[in-house]
């Protein structure tokens, strides 16, 4: 699962998601069946790590006011070709957002044997998208779970 760039509240406080009001945590735990809400970080982790998921970012540095993703610049691309490439294994590539899309697929091209998904983004920024929908974008993630 990737995202684009942990924003001022994950920043600050050292951990992916950790602004209140995105819906990460709740989207991603219904598609394994944990309720991550409701427990502490090392152990959403670790319910993630167990389902298979990953975290990390496309974007390894940029400059930006604020958290938003269209504020983003002199990004500098993490090199996902080659981690992906390290992860034999690895099933699919989800993107959290389209910022996170847009600069992933960049990287990766169409690689072989691996599904890239888009996903609506989990941030209180796309408010346009009731969370109900957002989940059943989300759900397809559970066809890669072992």
């Amino acid at each position: 699962m990737l995202g684009s760039l942990p924003g001022e509240a994950s920043l600050r406080q050292q951990r992916y998601y950790a602004h209140p009001s995105n819906r990460f945590w709740h989207l991603a735990g219904a598609v394994i069946g944990v309720d991550l809400p409701a427990l502490g970080y090392e152990a959403r982790l670790r319910a993630l790590d167990d389902a298979g998921i990953g975290l990390w970012d496309t974007i390894a540095s940029a400059r930006r006011e604020g958290s938003l993703d269209t504020a983003l610049r002199e990004i500098e691309a993490r090199p996902l070709a080659d981690f992906v490439a390290a992860l034999p294994q690895l099933r699919a590539v989800a993107f959290n957002g389209a910022a996170s899309a847009s600069i992933g697929r960049r990287q990766l091209g169409e690689p072989d044997g691996l599904t890239l998904v888009d996903l609506p983004s989990s941030s209180a920024a796309n408010a346009a998208m009731p969370l109900a929908e957002k989940q059943a974008r989300w759900d397809i993630l559970r066809k890669f779970l072992d």
